[in-house]
């Protein structure tokens, strides 16, 4: 068991989150379900955890209620070597109902946000020099979804 897990709290769309996540990535699996019981306090025999592995990482998706809705104070980064990784996960990720907002950040339809972020991105930004850092910075600034083409540019730039 991993020392640290995320735990994400849902209204009533644990299970439909779960199964949306295993549907993007690949070797994910749930691994157990729970439900409430007559202490509630959701209804009994409804769904109260699902948990799950997304490339062998653990998550717990719980039927909360509406009181704690997802900020953008909490986001995972997915980590992409190609652009057409890029490009899949903020396609998949966006689907039925998601949302676009900037700098490589989407919400899903279910409010949680993601960062798609090309591997490369890290290794441009702990660069030491300034001017390079800089250039990167302000194309990622124009970006809705990240183009690792246009940002190496950016990085290689005299």
């Amino acid at each position: 068991m991993q020392k640290i897990t995320p735990f994400l709290w849902f209204n009533n769309e644990a299970e439909q989150a779960a199964q949306f996540y295993l549907s993007i990535f690949e070797n994910g699996k749930i691994t157990a379900t729970t439900y409430y019981g007559e202490e509630g306090p959701g209804p009994s025999g409804s769904v109260m955890t699902v948990s799950f592995e997304l490339n062998g990482e653990a998550f717990v998706a719980l039927n909360g209620g509406p009181q704690f809705p997802f900020t953008e104070a909490v986001s995972f980064v997915v980590n992409c070597e190609t652009q057409a990784e890029i490009d899949y996960f903020w396609e998949k990720l966006a689907a039925d109902g998601g949302k676009y907002v900037e700098w490589g950040w989407l919400k899903d339809k279910f409010g949680l946000a993601w960062q798609i972020v090309p591997t490369k991105l890290w290794k441009l930004i702990e660069d030491g020099d300034r001017s390079r850092v800089q250039r990167v910075m302000h194309a990622v600034m124009q970006m809705t979804k990240l183009d690792l083409a246009t940002l190496e540019r950016a990085y290689e730039q005299r």
